[in-house]
């Protein structure tokens, strides 16, 4: 099997939220393959920060302000990109929230914002760019969803309802759209060390305990883990795979855990 199956040389990939984590890591991924980096955020700050560090690590990125819960700035942006930079070949819709509170303490303000943001962001970007792709006959679509489109947890009602529906979201386009040769996939994480976990992420920390005993792995999974999901998904070896969630969790979902006694 040649390795250009797997080379994005040429093509155009617009990762949403890739201002830092998981998205950027990604992001840097495709562009090692070859691919031209777009990004997107709802702060210039962030966004001038982060195309500043991806030209440290010797990668040209466009970045544009716009919040894709909002449908007609995403028009005029995918618009704007597919005129002056080029054809949007690859999109991954990584930009998300998460809120940890109990149902019974839930305002539906929180509820509504989680879900717009999850779920009804990556449907207004799937809706726009998918019109291109249809045209060209041509794309990858991968959405980032959550082990928590199947299991549940405490606190994460409205998350877990979006990254659900987010499965299901990417199975439907998956099947309208294979007809145009437009694959649709997801992409599930499991945890991962991140700025964010640092605090957890300590010897004798519950949660990391729990986390290194519940993976079969034994480890935490490192930013680089994703780039090769997020390359597959993205390339010509991808091309018969589509409705397909691809979870790089260590082996969490396909096992029970451990027992006390283990």
């Amino acid at each position: 099997m040649s390795l250009s199956l797997f080379d994005l040389t040429g093509k155009r990939a617009l990762v949403t939220g890739a201002t830092h984590g998981l998205g950027m890591s990604m992001a840097t991924g495709l562009a090692k393959a070859g691919a031209q980096i777009i990004i997107n955020d709802i702060s210039q700050e962030k966004l001038d920060a982060a195309i500043a560090e991806y030209a440290n690590n010797g990668i040209k990125a466009y970045g544009f302000v716009f919040d894709v819960t909002d449908e007609e700035a995403v028009k005029t942006y995918i618009d704007k990109i597919e005129k002056e930079i080029g054809p949007i070949d690859i999109l991954i819709n990584n930009a998300g929230i998460i809120k940890r509170i109990p149902v019974v303490d839930m305002e539906v303000a929180d509820w509504e914002q989680v879900l717009k943001i999850d779920l009804t962001g990556p449907f207004i970007m799937a809706k726009h760019i998918g019109k291109y792709m249809i045209e060209r006959r041509a794309g990858k679509i991968i959405n980032m969803c959550s082990m928590m489109s199947e299991v549940g947890r405490n606190t994460v009602s409205a998350y877990a309802a979006a990254k659900g529906g987010l499965k299901m979201l990417t199975k439907n386009l998956a099947t309208e759209w294979a007809q145009f040769n437009i694959q649709v996939n997801g992409i599930g994480p499991g945890y991962f060390a991140t700025s964010q976990t640092a605090p957890i992420r300590v010897d004798g920390h519950p949660f990391n305990d729990f986390i290194i005993s519940r993976t079969p792995a034994a480890r935490w999974g490192e930013q680089e883990d994703l780039q090769g999901a997020a390359i597959f998904l993205s390339s010509k070896a991808s091309d018969f795979v589509s409705g397909h969630i691809l979870y790089v969790d260590g082996g969490i979902l396909a096992s029970l855990g451990k027992a006390a006694n283990e």
